[in-house]
């Protein structure tokens, strides 16, 4: 038996006007997805606990099987980890954004415009991140460069509990209210914009009618990461496809193979085709479970991007699931699937919420008659099944 999480990241949504009261995922063609619903068990689940913030970083450790009220130690060190940070005991790790802000002359009056400056390449970013270590690099902090827009910063005996805003969190509003109030973080802010408004990476991407990345945003501060390893937890091999430093350090830290996919962005663009095989090959060399994250939907939610939503839910289906069950039928393999958003990005307030999501159960060797024509929000609720706890779903998957 082969087990697959198909997780689609803020794939959930709320009912839109301009789809006639149905959400994304109702909208988008997905037949392979829906026969499967036809075959399964749908319900919904609680991926965020009560009391904590609707991050990926919390709802994905729940999908992938971890209770984050027990294990989960902050963002940015999971994101560290995948970047090959050795952290210490004492190390604190922030997140460490470059966005996009207004031009209004003193920095709190500054408008959050864009916190991926323009899905910026990793290549700029690269740059523009070497510059804010030459200009602020101590014997305490140090920044390290990632993938696009993300990267890091790790604090030698830094601060933590300093509820940072996460700069999607306020996207085209005013940053005033949302200004840490630890007087270093908020002084590397404001000095990073002067490092980087006119940084010739910036001057290029203006003059190609880009947004510039003119400053750092910190957040998602935490200490090292105290996950355990997968096979030890669940008994399979495991392997985590991913586009994202977040996802592939949750998989290293849980000792997890992590596969990396050529052209796999994190955005609409990103390979999908090549992540359905890249699952299809770590199935069938001997893995016994793939997680495979698709970043798609929830970026297109984040930039109230309604098309770009629909059309990354039918790729998921179309160039990821399709072929990737087709593949195990045609070597005899025998799976279960788990398909499943980790937390709603709905389009019209563009950041993550708390609410449960639907999830969808299906075993190939053991097919049910559900009565449900269709994977969707509505149909999740229709079915009364509840899960209150997210890192219960992958004891289901498995059992």
């Amino acid at each position: 038996m082969k087990y697959i999480v198909m997780l689609g990241d803020g794939m959930a949504d709320y009912p839109m006007e301009e789809l006639g009261g149905r959400t994304p995922l109702a909208a988008a063609k997905k037949p392979n997805i829906d026969r499967l619903a036809r075959g399964g068990e749908l319900g919904m689940v609680k991926t965020v606990p009560d009391g904590m913030k609707p991050g990926s970083d919390v709802a994905n450790l729940s999908a992938m099987g971890y209770d984050p009220l027990t294990c989960y130690t902050g963002r940015s060190p999971l994101e560290a980890v995948s970047i090959g940070i050795e952290m210490k005991d004492t190390d604190v790790a922030f997140r460490c954004n470059l966005v996009t802000l207004s031009d209004e002359p003193e920095y709190a009056d500054k408008t959050m415009m864009d916190y991926s400056s323009g899905e910026i390449t990793t290549a700029e970013a690269a740059e523009l991140i070497r510059a804010v270590d030459q200009a602020f690099r101590t014997d305490e902090r140090l920044f390290y460069p990632g993938i696009s827009y993300r990267h890091c910063m790790i604090w030698h005996h830094g601060p933590v509990g300093l509820n940072l805003t996460p700069p999607h969190d306020i996207s085209d509003r005013a940053i005033t209210e949302y200004l840490p109030h630890n007087p270093v973080i908020l002084d590397l802010m404001k000095r990073s914009y002067e490092v980087l408004k006119d940084h010739p990476v910036n001057r290029d991407r203006q003059a190609r009618g880009l947004n510039p990345a003119n400053s750092i945003w910190l957040w998602g501060e935490g200490t090292r990461p105290g996950v355990s390893k997968f096979e030890a937890a669940y008994g399979v091999k495991g392997s985590v496809i991913s586009a994202v430093d977040l996802i592939k350090g949750i998989g290293l830290c849980a000792g997890m193979k992590v596969i990396e996919v050529e052209g796999a962005t994190g955005n609409i663009d990103t390979n999908f085709k090549g992540k359905g095989e890249a699952a299809l090959k770590t199935l069938l060399d001997g893995q016994d479970l793939v997680y495979i994250h698709v970043e798609a939907p929830d970026e297109c939610g984040h930039h109230g991007d309604l098309e770009g939503k629909i059309r990354a839910i039918e790729l998921i289906d179309e160039e990821i699931v399709g072929p990737l069950l087709e593949g195990l039928k045609a070597a005899g393999e025998e799976y279960a699937i788990l398909v499943m958003p980790d937390h709603p990005t709905p389009i019209a307030i563009k950041t993550h919420i708390s609410d449960p999501i639907p999830y969808l159960l299906y075993r190939s060797d053991a097919p049910v008659a559900s009565g449900i024509d269709t994977y969707t929000e509505e149909t999740g609720k229709s079915t009364g099944k509840y899960v209150d706890q997210g890192y219960k779903l992958m004891k289901k998957l498995l059992s």
